[in-house]
């Protein structure tokens, strides 16, 4: 069935209902045969590096075409490298332990009844993303290894990348027994392929996951029937408090900002304590300018900065995601929360300082997925977490908050196990 002998309805409703049934079989799949279904797909990527280049090569000259932009073209652009990356992505995923069946927790009750709660998948995950062809490779292996059948729907713009590289999993799928609809691909550019998975194609869609910019996910955020892991933006913030060692202050906050300005862990907002703002801050402020970065300030900050452009309203909300960071003096630490309590993203935030009692209260109550303590925002990312790969990063308050990796990707149920115990 395609987009020519089917309408796009029918077409989804068709993937959600093969996926259920190919999630039943995966839940109970045992390790082993997970991680063999992985190593063979990397194998077969290594093997089709070939196929993918061709088909990449489609990709880029439509997107030449309609006026992509350099750095679009650059995410969506794939070499021998980079495709090599991608199967040493798989295989690291095989390398890491599998969440499902772990014994979270177990107690005993007077009554002889023994209680365990134990990790299950969450069942059908469904992740909708744009430009980046690896996401396909990351997303289905993340999904399948925590024991979830996925249905991936790439942008149009990477279309023919993302079969190529679905087209090899679906072969380690088979080289090990395991059913190929537990990695399935929307076969359509069809845009109202996404209105269907965010209607939860029948109930057959558990978690929705958006990847990308701002526009997608919050399309995703406003119309999903199911839940939803993501963050909308990244509006993270530095603080510099009073007690901050200098040149923590300032390897910090340039690595923060510009280590690399396009990702969410990048800083947007840097808050300098009055106390320190002519020493300290205006140190790491003319830092800050001479990597390249531009200050969008206050009048006090300009003052320090000459060079500072004047920071407006909407500017505290803004995520750049460019050599741009706003910044801001404030009478410490209790003025410091309250500015991130009124425009963070709640995604990730740091506070320099050497008082622990300043750290402790902001590490407290600073209430966003990841806070920080004498460390660059960057580091907000599953790898770095020692998770392994993510699917993501999630903002949101119900289940995962942070890196979504694989122990995210999964659920719990309880196992009770009794003698013959009723209730009286």
């Amino acid at each position: 069935m395609n987009d020519t002998t089917a309408s796009v309805s029918e077409i989804m409703k068709a993937l959600g209902a093969k996926a259920r049934k190919a999630a039943r079989h995966l839940a109970n799949a045992p390790t082993e045969q997970k991680n063999a279904a992985l190593s063979e797909a990397a194998k077969a990527i290594r093997a089709n590096i070939p196929v993918i280049l061709d088909a990449n090569a489609k990709d880029i000259a439509k997107g030449k075409e309609d006026g992509m932009t350099s750095a679009f073209l650059d995410r969506l652009t794939l070499s021998e490298d980079r495709i090599e990356a991608i199967a040493a992505g798989l295989d690291a995923i095989v390398a890491l332990p599998d969440p499902v069946g772990t014994i979270m927790t177990g107690w005993d009750r007077p009554n002889g009844l023994h209680i365990e709660r134990v990790r299950t998948p969450l069942g059908i995950i469904g992740v909708i993303y744009e430009s980046r062809p690896n996401v396909t490779a990351d997303a289905g292996a993340l999904c399948l290894k925590a024991g979830n059948a996925s249905i991936l729907r790439g942008g149009s713009d990477s279309y023919h990348s993302s079969r190529a590289i679905h087209a090899c999993l679906v072969q380690g799928l088979q080289s090990a027994g395991l059913p190929s609809d537990c990695i399935q691909i929307v076969p359509t550019t069809d845009r109202a392929a996404v209105g269907e998975m965010l209607k939860g194609l029948d109930g057959n869609l558990d978690v929705l996951v958006p990847r990308g910019g701002k526009g997608l996910v919050g399309r995703v955020q406003q119309a999903a029937r199911v839940p939803v892991f993501s963050h909308l933006e990244g509006i993270c913030h530095i603080y510099i408090d009073k007690q901050a060692d200098p040149q923590k202050a300032e390897a910090i906050t340039v690595n923060a900002k510009m280590r690399r300005t396009g990702i969410c862990g990048s800083a947007e907002t840097l808050l300098i304590d009055r106390t320190i703002a002519d020493t300290i801050g205006k140190t790491v402020l003319e830092a800050l300018s001479r990597s390249g970065c531009v200050v969008r300030g206050t009048e006090e900050v300009i003052a320090l900065l000459p060079q500072a452009e004047l920071a407006n309203e909407e500017d505290w909300s803004t995520e750049y995601l460019d050599a741009i960071i706003s910044a801001k003096i404030v009478d410490g630490v209790d003025e410091a929360i309250d500015h991130i309590a009124r425009y963070s993203s709640n995604h990730t935030e740091s506070i320099i300082t050497e008082n622990d009692a300043a750290a402790d209260k902001f590490l407290k109550e600073v209430d966003s997925a990841i806070v920080m303590h004498n460390a660059s925002t960057q580091f907000a990312d599953g790898g770095e977490f020692g998770m392994g790969a993510e699917i993501g990063i999630a903002t949101g308050r119900m289940h995962a908050r942070g890196p979504v990796g694989l122990e995210q990707l999964t659920s719990f149920k309880y196992r009770v196990h009794g003698t013959g115990q009723t209730r009286p």
